[in-house]
């Protein structure tokens, strides 16, 4: 974990990659909550049976599942203290190089592009790597763009 006394210090990593989070178990029972909650009930991720004969052998997590995985694997990687909040505010791309399969762990990396002066306090992007354990390539990469509020 890497942690910035305050936005100033954050700044300065500009340009730096900022480390790696923990190891997380994406699993059929999170896979199948996503799908109630996006209403995107596809065979490739619920139907464990159907998906173990199809294109990838086993059940699949959503890409956008994966996504909305970033702000949770990202809290391990760094922090800023001495700020009143930290938001999201969109992406500016992402892709999904590689399907997660049910069961294997992910990890994100996290590289600091930019940061600039917006009205609020400082907007940041990010490049977010999501790591399978043991893939060739990644499962997601993406540049978040977030919002730090002194």
């Amino acid at each position: 974990m890497r942690a910035f006394e305050n936005i100033d210090e954050l700044v300065a990593a500009k340009g730096e990659h900022l480390g790696f989070g923990e190891w997380h178990e994406v699993t059929q029972e999170q896979v199948n909550l996503f799908a109630d909650a996006t209403l995107d009930h596809q065979w490739i991720h619920i139907d464990v049976e159907k998906a173990a004969k199809g294109p990838f052998g086993g059940p699949v997590a959503h890409g956008y599942l994966t996504l909305s995985l970033v702000p949770y694997l990202v809290r391990d990687v760094y922090t800023v203290k001495n700020i009143k909040m930290g938001v999201n505010y969109g992406s500016n791309k992402v892709r999904f190089p590689q399907p997660v399969l049910v069961g294997a762990r992910v990890r994100a990396g996290v590289e600091l592009l930019d940061v600039s002066d917006i009205a609020l306090g400082k907007q940041l992007v990010t490049k977010v790597v999501v790591e399978i354990e043991g893939g060739d390539k990644p499962a997601c990469v993406a540049e978040i763009v977030s919002v730090i509020v002194p």
